[in-house]
Protein backbone atom coordinates (compact mmCIF):
# COMPACT_ATOMS: atom_id res chain seq x y z
CA UNK A 1 0.00 0.00 0.00
CA UNK A 2 2.48 2.84 0.31
CA UNK A 3 3.74 2.36 -3.06
CA UNK A 4 1.60 4.95 -4.28
CA UNK A 5 2.69 7.12 -1.73
CA UNK A 6 6.22 7.07 -2.85
CA UNK A 7 5.32 7.14 -6.42
CA UNK A 8 3.42 11.10 -4.93
CA UNK A 9 6.66 11.88 -2.81
CA UNK A 10 9.54 11.78 -5.95
CA UNK A 11 6.75 13.87 -7.48
CA UNK A 12 6.98 16.45 -4.74
CA UNK A 13 10.83 16.22 -5.11
CA UNK A 14 11.87 13.59 -3.30
CA UNK A 15 11.66 13.05 0.37
CA UNK A 16 15.33 13.38 1.44
CA UNK A 17 14.91 10.82 4.32
CA UNK A 18 14.57 8.31 1.91
CA UNK A 19 17.38 9.03 -0.81
CA UNK A 20 20.80 9.66 0.76
CA UNK A 21 21.12 11.55 -2.96
CA UNK A 22 18.84 14.10 -2.75
CA UNK A 23 19.13 17.67 -4.92
CA UNK A 24 18.95 20.33 -2.49
CA UNK A 25 19.65 22.70 -5.59
CA UNK A 26 16.47 22.04 -7.08
CA UNK A 27 14.41 22.24 -4.11
CA UNK A 28 11.41 25.25 -3.25
CA UNK A 29 10.26 25.42 -0.74
CA UNK A 30 7.55 27.69 -1.14
CA UNK A 31 6.26 25.54 -4.45
CA UNK A 32 6.39 22.37 -2.06
CA UNK A 33 4.45 24.63 0.17
CA UNK A 34 1.93 25.16 -1.98
CA UNK A 35 1.85 21.61 -3.78
CA UNK A 36 0.96 20.29 0.01
CA UNK A 37 -1.93 22.68 0.89
CA UNK A 38 -3.77 21.16 -2.80
CA UNK A 39 -3.51 17.95 -0.56
CA UNK A 40 -5.37 19.78 1.97
CA UNK A 41 -2.16 20.47 4.24
CA UNK A 42 -1.10 23.15 6.25
CA UNK A 43 2.60 23.06 6.68
CA UNK A 44 4.89 26.09 7.85
CA UNK A 45 1.96 28.83 6.29
CA UNK A 46 -1.50 28.06 7.30
CA UNK A 47 -3.76 29.63 4.80
CA UNK A 48 -7.45 29.52 3.83
CA UNK A 49 -10.27 31.36 2.40
CA UNK A 50 -13.35 32.12 4.93
CA UNK A 51 -15.55 34.75 5.80
CA UNK A 52 -13.46 38.37 6.96
CA UNK A 53 -14.21 38.22 10.89
CA UNK A 54 -14.76 41.86 10.40
CA UNK A 55 -16.78 41.90 7.56
CA UNK A 56 -18.91 38.14 8.13
CA UNK A 57 -20.88 39.31 4.34
CA UNK A 58 -17.68 38.87 2.52
CA UNK A 59 -14.37 35.71 1.89
CA UNK A 60 -11.18 36.29 2.01
CA UNK A 61 -7.74 35.16 1.74
CA UNK A 62 -6.30 34.72 5.92
CA UNK A 63 -2.92 33.78 6.57
CA UNK A 64 -2.03 32.26 10.14
CA UNK A 65 0.85 30.30 11.86
CA UNK A 66 1.51 26.68 11.20
CA UNK A 67 0.11 24.12 13.40
CA UNK A 68 3.24 21.27 14.81
CA UNK A 69 3.43 17.62 14.80
CA UNK A 70 2.75 17.05 18.72
CA UNK A 71 -0.64 18.99 20.08
CA UNK A 72 1.24 21.92 21.49
CA UNK A 73 4.17 24.03 21.29
CA UNK A 74 5.26 22.53 24.99
CA UNK A 75 5.92 19.41 23.85
CA UNK A 76 8.99 20.97 22.06
CA UNK A 77 9.81 23.28 24.59
CA UNK A 78 9.31 22.15 28.09
CA UNK A 79 12.09 19.47 29.06
CA UNK A 80 9.87 17.41 30.74
CA UNK A 81 8.27 16.45 27.89
CA UNK A 82 11.73 14.65 26.62
CA UNK A 83 10.06 11.25 26.66
CA UNK A 84 6.93 12.31 24.07
CA UNK A 85 9.63 13.89 21.89
CA UNK A 86 11.78 11.18 22.17
CA UNK A 87 8.91 8.89 21.11
CA UNK A 88 8.24 11.38 18.12
CA UNK A 89 11.42 11.04 16.57
CA UNK A 90 11.17 7.62 17.23
CA UNK A 91 7.76 6.73 15.37
CA UNK A 92 9.04 9.72 12.46
CA UNK A 93 12.14 6.81 12.08
CA UNK A 94 10.11 3.86 12.12
CA UNK A 95 7.47 5.53 9.68
CA UNK A 96 10.48 6.34 7.02
CA UNK A 97 12.29 2.91 7.59
CA UNK A 98 8.86 1.26 6.35
CA UNK A 99 9.17 3.28 3.38
CA UNK A 100 12.17 2.59 2.52
CA UNK A 101 15.04 4.55 4.29
CA UNK A 102 18.41 3.30 5.93
CA UNK A 103 18.34 3.64 9.99
CA UNK A 104 21.61 5.21 10.39
CA UNK A 105 20.89 8.55 7.59
CA UNK A 106 17.07 8.12 9.12
CA UNK A 107 18.36 9.07 12.55
CA UNK A 108 20.42 11.77 11.38
CA UNK A 109 18.03 13.28 9.49
CA UNK A 110 14.88 13.10 12.09
CA UNK A 111 17.59 14.82 14.48
CA UNK A 112 17.75 17.99 12.63
CA UNK A 113 14.23 17.79 11.42
CA UNK A 114 12.76 18.01 15.01
CA UNK A 115 15.69 20.55 16.13
CA UNK A 116 14.25 22.48 13.47
CA UNK A 117 10.41 21.83 14.67
CA UNK A 118 11.37 22.95 18.37
CA UNK A 119 12.67 26.41 16.36
CA UNK A 120 9.27 26.51 14.81
CA UNK A 121 7.32 26.10 17.89
CA UNK A 122 9.58 28.53 19.54
CA UNK A 123 8.64 31.61 17.53
CA UNK A 124 4.60 30.02 17.45
CA UNK A 125 1.66 32.10 20.01
CA UNK A 126 0.82 29.75 22.85
CA UNK A 127 -3.02 29.64 23.00
CA UNK A 128 -3.09 32.18 25.98
CA UNK A 129 -1.67 35.19 23.37
CA UNK A 130 -4.11 34.31 20.83
CA UNK A 131 -7.02 34.81 22.74
CA UNK A 132 -7.85 38.75 21.57
CA UNK A 133 -9.54 38.42 17.87
CA UNK A 134 -8.70 42.70 18.07
CA UNK A 135 -4.66 42.40 18.58
CA UNK A 136 -4.10 39.79 16.11
CA UNK A 137 -6.38 40.85 13.18
CA UNK A 138 -4.20 42.63 10.55
CA UNK A 139 -5.88 43.23 7.04
CA UNK A 140 -3.59 44.17 4.08
CA UNK A 141 -3.32 43.54 0.30
CA UNK A 142 -0.79 41.17 -1.38
CA UNK A 143 1.33 44.11 -2.35
CA UNK A 144 1.79 45.11 1.61
CA UNK A 145 1.97 42.28 2.53
CA UNK A 146 4.84 41.35 0.14
CA UNK A 147 6.71 44.60 1.29
CA UNK A 148 6.07 42.84 4.80
CA UNK A 149 7.61 39.91 4.32
CA UNK A 150 9.45 40.32 0.75
CA UNK A 151 11.52 36.83 0.88
CA UNK A 152 8.34 34.92 0.24
CA UNK A 153 6.86 35.53 -3.14
CA UNK A 154 2.86 35.84 -2.08
CA UNK A 155 1.50 35.77 -5.81
CA UNK A 156 3.26 32.94 -6.81
CA UNK A 157 2.14 30.78 -3.62
CA UNK A 158 -1.20 31.97 -3.60
CA UNK A 159 -1.71 31.96 -7.57
CA UNK A 160 -0.82 28.04 -7.07
CA UNK A 161 -3.04 27.65 -4.12
CA UNK A 162 -5.93 29.10 -5.47
CA UNK A 163 -5.12 27.99 -9.18
CA UNK A 164 -5.67 31.71 -10.90
CA UNK A 165 -3.90 34.58 -11.04
CA UNK A 166 -3.83 36.66 -8.25
CA UNK A 167 -2.94 40.75 -7.78
CA UNK A 168 -0.95 42.94 -5.54
CA UNK A 169 -4.81 44.90 -4.86
CA UNK A 170 -6.16 41.27 -3.64
CA UNK A 171 -7.03 41.73 0.29
CA UNK A 172 -5.74 39.21 2.68
CA UNK A 173 -6.13 39.08 6.28
CA UNK A 174 -3.03 38.24 8.41
CA UNK A 175 -2.78 36.87 12.19
CA UNK A 176 0.57 35.84 12.46
CA UNK A 177 2.74 38.72 10.83
CA UNK A 178 5.85 38.34 13.26
CA UNK A 179 5.42 34.21 12.94
CA UNK A 180 5.87 34.65 8.85
CA UNK A 181 8.52 37.21 9.68
CA UNK A 182 10.24 34.93 11.75
CA UNK A 183 9.66 31.92 9.36
CA UNK A 184 11.97 33.64 6.53
CA UNK A 185 14.45 34.26 9.48
CA UNK A 186 14.82 30.84 10.49
CA UNK A 187 14.02 29.32 6.90
CA UNK A 188 17.27 31.18 6.03
CA UNK A 189 19.37 29.78 8.46
CA UNK A 190 18.09 26.19 7.97
CA UNK A 191 19.12 23.18 5.11
CA UNK A 192 17.13 22.98 2.38
CA UNK A 193 17.39 19.27 3.31
CA UNK A 194 16.11 19.70 6.62
CA UNK A 195 12.87 21.95 5.24
CA UNK A 196 12.24 19.17 2.94
CA UNK A 197 11.89 16.40 4.96
CA UNK A 198 10.10 18.33 7.56
CA UNK A 199 7.51 19.76 4.94
CA UNK A 200 7.14 15.57 3.99
CA UNK A 201 6.71 14.28 7.11
CA UNK A 202 4.17 16.50 7.71
CA UNK A 203 2.58 15.20 4.95
CA UNK A 204 3.59 11.77 5.46
CA UNK A 205 2.02 11.83 9.09
CA UNK A 206 -1.25 12.63 7.89
CA UNK A 207 -1.44 9.69 5.05
CA UNK A 208 -0.51 6.76 7.89
CA UNK A 209 -3.94 6.34 8.24
CA UNK A 210 -4.36 5.19 4.70
CA UNK A 211 -1.28 2.63 4.73
CA UNK A 212 -1.31 -0.83 5.61
CA UNK A 213 -1.14 -2.34 8.99
CA UNK A 214 2.61 -2.22 9.23
CA UNK A 215 2.49 1.43 9.57
CA UNK A 216 -1.15 1.43 11.88
CA UNK A 217 1.22 -1.20 14.61
CA UNK A 218 4.04 2.02 14.69
CA UNK A 219 1.54 4.50 15.12
CA UNK A 220 0.11 2.70 18.11
CA UNK A 221 3.23 2.54 19.67
CA UNK A 222 3.67 5.80 19.40
CA UNK A 223 0.12 6.74 20.63
CA UNK A 224 0.79 4.22 24.09
CA UNK A 225 3.25 7.09 24.94
CA UNK A 226 1.43 10.03 23.80
CA UNK A 227 -2.35 9.37 24.87
CA UNK A 228 -1.93 6.24 26.72
CA UNK A 229 -3.99 4.42 24.11
CA UNK A 230 -3.40 0.68 24.64
CA UNK A 231 -5.13 -0.37 21.27
CA UNK A 232 -5.70 1.25 17.73
CA UNK A 233 -9.41 1.14 16.19
CA UNK A 234 -10.35 -1.47 14.07
CA UNK A 235 -9.81 -0.70 10.19
CA UNK A 236 -13.70 -0.12 9.87
CA UNK A 237 -13.76 2.50 12.58
CA UNK A 238 -10.77 4.42 10.97
CA UNK A 239 -12.67 4.38 7.59
CA UNK A 240 -16.04 5.31 9.07
CA UNK A 241 -14.13 8.54 10.65
CA UNK A 242 -12.32 9.33 7.54
CA UNK A 243 -15.64 8.96 5.17
CA UNK A 244 -17.45 10.99 7.66
CA UNK A 245 -15.01 13.65 7.37
CA UNK A 246 -13.91 13.40 4.16
CA UNK A 247 -17.88 13.07 2.65
CA UNK A 248 -19.69 14.17 5.34
CA UNK A 249 -22.89 15.33 3.85
CA UNK A 250 -22.93 11.61 1.96
CA UNK A 251 -22.56 9.44 5.44
CA UNK A 252 -25.13 12.25 6.77
CA UNK A 253 -27.53 11.25 4.80
CA UNK A 254 -27.63 7.57 5.01
CA UNK A 255 -27.58 8.20 9.21
CA UNK A 256 -30.58 10.59 9.13
CA UNK A 257 -32.13 8.15 6.78
CA UNK A 258 -31.97 5.09 9.13
CA UNK A 259 -31.84 6.70 12.75
CA UNK A 260 -32.97 10.15 12.68
CA UNK A 261 -36.51 10.70 14.01
CA UNK A 262 -37.60 13.88 12.19
CA UNK A 263 -39.98 14.98 15.31
CA UNK A 264 -36.98 15.87 17.51
CA UNK A 265 -36.42 18.67 14.87
CA UNK A 266 -39.35 19.92 15.88
CA UNK A 267 -38.88 19.45 19.42
CA UNK A 268 -35.69 21.01 20.08
CA UNK A 269 -36.39 23.84 18.14
CA UNK A 270 -38.80 24.64 20.33
CA UNK A 271 -36.89 24.07 22.93
CA UNK A 272 -34.27 26.15 21.66
CA UNK A 273 -37.07 29.40 21.49
CA UNK A 274 -37.36 28.80 25.31
CA UNK A 275 -33.91 28.82 26.55
CA UNK A 276 -32.86 32.18 24.10
CA UNK A 277 -36.34 33.62 26.34
CA UNK A 278 -34.13 32.60 29.09
CA UNK A 279 -31.37 34.47 27.99
CA UNK A 280 -33.36 37.43 27.54
CA UNK A 281 -34.63 36.92 30.88
CA UNK A 282 -31.31 36.74 32.65
CA UNK A 283 -29.94 39.42 30.69
CA UNK A 284 -32.85 42.15 31.37
CA UNK A 285 -32.06 41.18 35.04
CA UNK A 286 -28.41 41.81 35.08
CA UNK A 287 -27.29 44.62 36.68
CA UNK A 288 -23.48 44.98 35.66
CA UNK A 289 -24.30 45.84 31.48
CA UNK A 290 -25.27 48.99 30.76
CA UNK A 291 -28.72 49.43 29.24
CA UNK A 292 -26.92 50.25 25.45
CA UNK A 293 -25.21 46.79 25.62
CA UNK A 294 -27.88 45.15 27.07
CA UNK A 295 -30.22 46.13 24.32
CA UNK A 296 -27.86 44.89 21.71
CA UNK A 297 -26.66 41.50 23.47
CA UNK A 298 -30.71 40.78 23.21
CA UNK A 299 -30.58 41.53 19.59
CA UNK A 300 -27.79 39.29 18.60
CA UNK A 301 -29.79 36.71 20.81
CA UNK A 302 -32.68 37.26 18.99
CA UNK A 303 -31.07 37.75 15.51
CA UNK A 304 -29.22 33.69 15.89
CA UNK A 305 -30.10 31.32 13.71
CA UNK A 306 -30.68 27.81 13.89
CA UNK A 307 -29.72 25.00 12.04
CA UNK A 308 -30.97 21.61 14.10
CA UNK A 309 -30.57 17.74 12.35
CA UNK A 310 -29.12 18.38 8.98
CA UNK A 311 -29.38 20.52 5.63
CA UNK A 312 -32.79 19.49 3.58
CA UNK A 313 -30.39 18.65 -0.20
CA UNK A 314 -29.12 15.52 1.50
CA UNK A 315 -32.12 13.65 1.16
CA UNK A 316 -32.35 14.72 -2.20
CA UNK A 317 -30.31 12.33 -4.01
CA UNK A 318 -29.60 14.67 -7.19
CA UNK A 319 -28.39 17.43 -5.26
CA UNK A 320 -26.28 15.22 -2.68
CA UNK A 321 -24.82 13.54 -6.06
CA UNK A 322 -23.70 17.36 -7.55
CA UNK A 323 -22.11 18.01 -4.11
CA UNK A 324 -19.25 15.56 -5.04
CA UNK A 325 -19.85 15.52 -8.84
CA UNK A 326 -16.11 16.78 -9.12
CA UNK A 327 -14.45 14.09 -7.16
CA UNK A 328 -13.02 10.99 -8.93
CA UNK A 329 -13.27 7.83 -7.30
CA UNK A 330 -11.98 4.44 -8.72
CA UNK A 331 -12.29 0.45 -7.59
CA UNK A 332 -9.34 -0.56 -5.59
CA UNK A 333 -7.44 2.68 -5.73
CA UNK A 334 -7.89 3.50 -2.11
CA UNK A 335 -4.92 5.60 -1.42
CA UNK A 336 -5.44 7.56 -4.90
CA UNK A 337 -9.40 8.60 -4.07
CA UNK A 338 -8.33 9.96 -0.89
CA UNK A 339 -6.11 12.40 -2.02
CA UNK A 340 -8.83 13.12 -4.94
CA UNK A 341 -11.20 14.19 -1.91
CA UNK A 342 -8.40 16.02 -0.98
CA UNK A 343 -7.78 17.75 -3.76
CA UNK A 344 -11.89 18.15 -3.84
CA UNK A 345 -12.00 20.15 -0.73
CA UNK A 346 -9.12 22.11 -1.26
CA UNK A 347 -10.64 23.48 -4.38
CA UNK A 348 -13.93 23.70 -2.40
CA UNK A 349 -12.97 26.22 -0.22
CA UNK A 350 -10.46 27.86 -2.25
CA UNK A 351 -12.93 28.83 -5.19
CA UNK A 352 -15.04 30.67 -2.38
CA UNK A 353 -12.89 34.08 -2.92
CA UNK A 354 -14.49 36.44 -4.87
CA UNK A 355 -18.33 35.11 -3.78
CA UNK A 356 -20.80 36.41 -0.99
CA UNK A 357 -21.08 34.24 2.50
CA UNK A 358 -23.99 32.39 1.94
CA UNK A 359 -24.63 31.96 5.73
CA UNK A 360 -27.47 29.32 5.63
CA UNK A 361 -25.21 26.82 4.19
CA UNK A 362 -23.95 24.15 6.83
CA UNK A 363 -20.83 24.04 7.54
CA UNK A 364 -20.28 20.56 10.02
CA UNK A 365 -21.67 17.12 10.07
CA UNK A 366 -24.96 15.64 10.20
CA UNK A 367 -23.60 12.34 11.70
CA UNK A 368 -21.55 13.73 14.72
CA UNK A 369 -22.01 14.15 18.40
CA UNK A 370 -21.61 17.61 18.95
CA UNK A 371 -23.06 21.46 18.91
CA UNK A 372 -21.43 24.40 17.66
CA UNK A 373 -21.74 28.33 17.96
CA UNK A 374 -20.63 30.13 14.67
CA UNK A 375 -19.34 33.68 15.78
CA UNK A 376 -19.34 34.76 11.89
CA UNK A 377 -22.74 33.43 11.72
CA UNK A 378 -24.09 33.98 15.04
CA UNK A 379 -25.36 30.60 14.61
CA UNK A 380 -26.33 27.86 17.00
CA UNK A 381 -26.18 24.24 14.58
CA UNK A 382 -27.51 21.09 16.71
CA UNK A 383 -26.41 17.95 14.47
CA UNK A 384 -28.30 15.64 14.00
CA UNK A 385 -25.94 12.70 15.77
CA UNK A 386 -26.60 14.92 19.46
CA UNK A 387 -30.20 14.74 19.29
CA UNK A 388 -30.12 10.51 20.91
CA UNK A 389 -29.29 9.72 24.51
CA UNK A 390 -28.15 10.62 27.00
CA UNK A 391 -29.02 14.09 25.65
CA UNK A 392 -32.14 13.86 24.08
CA UNK A 393 -34.81 10.94 23.37
CA UNK A 394 -38.34 12.29 22.59
CA UNK A 395 -39.98 10.20 24.81
CA UNK A 396 -37.77 11.18 27.97
CA UNK A 397 -39.41 13.01 30.64
CA UNK A 398 -39.00 16.51 30.21
CA UNK A 399 -36.61 16.91 32.94
CA UNK A 400 -33.83 15.06 31.42
CA UNK A 401 -34.49 16.56 27.53
CA UNK A 402 -33.87 19.74 29.57
CA UNK A 403 -30.61 18.65 31.86
CA UNK A 404 -29.18 17.01 28.32
CA UNK A 405 -29.67 18.89 25.04
CA UNK A 406 -31.21 21.80 26.72
CA UNK A 407 -27.83 22.93 28.98
CA UNK A 408 -25.96 22.29 25.35
CA UNK A 409 -28.73 24.43 23.81
CA UNK A 410 -27.83 27.08 26.46
CA UNK A 411 -24.41 26.62 26.42
CA UNK A 412 -24.02 27.28 22.79
CA UNK A 413 -26.18 30.24 23.00
CA UNK A 414 -24.14 31.61 26.29
CA UNK A 415 -20.74 31.34 23.62
CA UNK A 416 -21.98 34.50 21.92
CA UNK A 417 -21.55 35.63 24.78
CA UNK A 418 -18.08 34.16 26.10
CA UNK A 419 -14.44 35.79 25.98
CA UNK A 420 -14.26 35.37 22.44
CA UNK A 421 -18.10 35.20 21.28
CA UNK A 422 -18.85 38.72 23.15
CA UNK A 423 -16.44 40.21 20.59
CA UNK A 424 -18.70 40.10 17.82
CA UNK A 425 -22.15 41.33 16.94
CA UNK A 426 -25.38 40.25 15.77
CA UNK A 427 -24.14 39.75 12.38
CA UNK A 428 -20.97 38.11 13.36
CA UNK A 429 -18.74 41.37 12.34
CA UNK A 430 -15.51 42.00 14.82
CA UNK A 431 -15.81 45.14 16.48
CA UNK A 432 -16.16 47.19 19.66
CA UNK A 433 -19.84 47.31 20.56
CA UNK A 434 -19.88 47.02 24.43
CA UNK A 435 -19.67 50.14 26.60
CA UNK A 436 -16.09 50.35 28.64
CA UNK A 437 -18.03 49.83 32.19
CA UNK A 438 -19.63 46.39 30.86
CA UNK A 439 -16.42 44.96 29.45
CA UNK A 440 -14.99 45.92 32.94
CA UNK A 441 -17.39 44.45 34.36
CA UNK A 442 -17.15 41.15 32.05
CA UNK A 443 -13.83 40.83 32.81
CA UNK A 444 -13.97 40.86 36.43
CA UNK A 445 -16.75 37.97 36.55
CA UNK A 446 -14.72 36.21 33.78
CA UNK A 447 -12.00 36.19 36.27
CA UNK A 448 -14.15 34.69 39.11
CA UNK A 449 -14.38 31.93 37.16
CA UNK A 450 -10.55 31.78 35.71
CA UNK A 451 -9.71 31.27 38.94
CA UNK A 452 -12.03 29.07 40.41
CA UNK A 453 -11.15 26.36 37.35
CA UNK A 454 -7.10 27.32 38.20
CA UNK A 455 -7.57 26.03 41.69
CA UNK A 456 -8.89 22.29 40.14
CA UNK A 457 -6.07 20.04 40.35
CA UNK A 458 -6.39 16.59 38.34
CA UNK A 459 -4.78 14.81 41.61
CA UNK A 460 -4.45 11.31 39.11
CA UNK A 461 -1.65 13.52 37.07
CA UNK A 462 -1.22 15.96 39.60
CA UNK A 463 -1.92 18.88 36.96
CA UNK A 464 -4.48 21.71 37.26
CA UNK A 465 -6.82 23.36 35.20
CA UNK A 466 -5.78 26.02 32.63
CA UNK A 467 -8.40 28.62 33.89
CA UNK A 468 -7.33 31.36 31.61
CA UNK A 469 -7.67 28.46 28.05
CA UNK A 470 -11.04 27.00 29.62
CA UNK A 471 -12.46 30.09 30.31
CA UNK A 472 -14.62 29.96 27.42
CA UNK A 473 -16.28 26.80 27.89
CA UNK A 474 -16.71 27.30 31.30
CA UNK A 475 -18.68 30.47 30.99
CA UNK A 476 -20.90 28.83 28.26
CA UNK A 477 -21.21 25.68 30.84
CA UNK A 478 -22.68 28.00 33.78
CA UNK A 479 -24.41 30.07 31.86
CA UNK A 480 -26.12 27.16 29.64
CA UNK A 481 -27.41 25.40 32.92
CA UNK A 482 -29.03 28.18 33.87
CA UNK A 483 -31.32 28.99 31.38
CA UNK A 484 -31.91 25.75 30.50
CA UNK A 485 -33.26 25.37 34.18
CA UNK A 486 -35.18 28.63 34.08
CA UNK A 487 -36.96 27.24 30.79
CA UNK A 488 -37.98 23.87 32.21
CA UNK A 489 -39.36 25.55 35.46
CA UNK A 490 -41.32 27.77 33.23
CA UNK A 491 -42.67 24.09 31.48
CA UNK A 492 -43.65 23.02 34.81
CA UNK A 493 -45.34 25.69 35.74
CA UNK A 494 -47.74 24.66 32.26
CA UNK A 495 -47.43 21.23 32.56
CA UNK A 496 -47.41 20.24 36.04
CA UNK A 497 -49.36 17.11 35.56
CA UNK A 498 -46.86 15.93 33.06
CA UNK A 499 -43.46 16.35 35.16
CA UNK A 500 -42.54 12.55 35.40
CA UNK A 501 -39.75 10.98 37.00
CA UNK A 502 -37.85 7.57 36.29
CA UNK A 503 -39.25 4.62 37.75
CA UNK A 504 -37.50 2.78 40.81
CA UNK A 505 -35.70 6.56 41.53
CA UNK A 506 -36.89 8.32 44.17
CA UNK A 507 -35.86 12.01 42.98
CA UNK A 508 -37.86 15.11 41.72
CA UNK A 509 -37.85 15.59 38.17
CA UNK A 510 -36.05 18.99 39.29
CA UNK A 511 -33.18 16.76 40.81
CA UNK A 512 -33.16 14.89 37.32
CA UNK A 513 -32.33 17.52 35.36
CA UNK A 514 -28.79 17.71 37.57
CA UNK A 515 -28.72 14.31 37.21
CA UNK A 516 -28.63 14.18 33.40
CA UNK A 517 -26.37 17.00 33.48
CA UNK A 518 -23.87 14.88 35.01
CA UNK A 519 -23.79 11.49 33.84
CA UNK A 520 -23.83 13.18 30.43
CA UNK A 521 -20.28 14.09 31.46
CA UNK A 522 -19.29 10.66 33.18
CA UNK A 523 -15.73 9.32 32.15
CA UNK A 524 -12.56 7.70 32.36
CA UNK A 525 -9.15 9.14 30.94
CA UNK A 526 -5.77 7.12 31.01
CA UNK A 527 -3.22 9.23 32.76
CA UNK A 528 -1.62 10.26 29.00
CA UNK A 529 -4.19 11.30 27.43
CA UNK A 530 -5.38 13.34 30.83
CA UNK A 531 -2.32 15.20 30.79
CA UNK A 532 -2.77 16.04 26.90
CA UNK A 533 -6.13 16.97 27.23
CA UNK A 534 -4.89 20.09 30.45
CA UNK A 535 -2.39 20.90 28.15
CA UNK A 536 -4.40 21.52 24.64
CA UNK A 537 -8.18 21.32 25.35
CA UNK A 538 -10.63 24.34 25.46
CA UNK A 539 -12.85 22.18 28.14
CA UNK A 540 -12.41 21.37 31.38
CA UNK A 541 -12.68 17.42 32.69
CA UNK A 542 -15.83 15.66 32.66
CA UNK A 543 -15.95 15.63 36.43
CA UNK A 544 -14.62 19.26 36.75
CA UNK A 545 -17.17 20.58 34.25
CA UNK A 546 -19.98 19.55 36.47
CA UNK A 547 -18.11 20.29 39.91
CA UNK A 548 -17.39 23.62 38.78
CA UNK A 549 -20.89 24.43 37.20
CA UNK A 550 -23.34 22.82 40.12
CA UNK A 551 -21.14 24.27 43.03
CA UNK A 552 -22.39 27.91 41.20
CA UNK A 553 -25.72 26.69 40.73
CA UNK A 554 -28.24 28.35 43.83
CA UNK A 555 -30.97 26.01 41.74
CA UNK A 556 -28.74 23.04 42.56
CA UNK A 557 -28.28 23.95 46.15
CA UNK A 558 -32.00 24.95 46.75
CA UNK A 559 -33.50 21.40 44.83
CA UNK A 560 -30.08 19.22 46.78
CA UNK A 561 -30.71 21.06 50.12
CA UNK A 562 -26.90 21.59 49.94
CA UNK A 563 -26.48 23.33 53.05
CA UNK A 564 -24.70 26.65 52.76
CA UNK A 565 -20.70 26.80 52.93
CA UNK A 566 -20.51 23.26 51.74
CA UNK A 567 -18.27 21.93 49.17
CA UNK A 568 -21.52 22.28 46.43
CA UNK A 569 -22.52 25.40 47.79
CA UNK A 570 -20.19 27.93 48.83
CA UNK A 571 -20.86 31.45 50.02
CA UNK A 572 -19.21 32.92 46.89
CA UNK A 573 -20.04 32.33 43.95
CA UNK A 574 -18.99 32.92 40.31
CA UNK A 575 -21.93 34.01 37.57
CA UNK A 576 -21.05 35.47 34.44
CA UNK A 577 -24.40 35.35 32.74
Amino acid sequence: MERPLVRLLDELGGWPILRPDWDSDKFDWLLLTAQLRLYNNDVLISEWVGPDIKNSDKYVIQIDQTSLGLPTRDYFLQPSNAIYLKAYKDYLISIAFLLGASLNNSSIDAEELIQFETQLASITLSPDERRNFSELYQRMNIGELRTLVPQIDWRRYLSIVLGRPIHFSEPVVVFALQYIQDLVVLLSKTQPRTVANYLLWRFVRHRVNNLDDRFQEVKQKFYYILFGREQAPSRWKNCVTQVNSNMDMAVGSMFVKKYFDENSKNDTLSMTREIQRSFRELLDKTSWIDDETKYLASEKVNAMSLRIGYPDFILQTHLLNDRYKDVVIRPNKYFENTLNILRHLTRVEQARLGSAVNKTLWNTAPAVVNAYYSRNKNQIMFPAGILQPPFYHRFFPRSLNYGGIGVVIGHEITHGFDDKGRLFDQDGNLHRWWKDEAIDGFHRRAQCLIDQYARYTVKEVGMQIDGVNTQGENIADNGGIKQAFRAYERWLRSNEKEDETLPGMSVTGKQLFFLNFAQVWCGSMRPEATRNKLKTALHSPGRFRVIGTLSNSKDFAEVFNCPPGSPMNPVNKCSVW
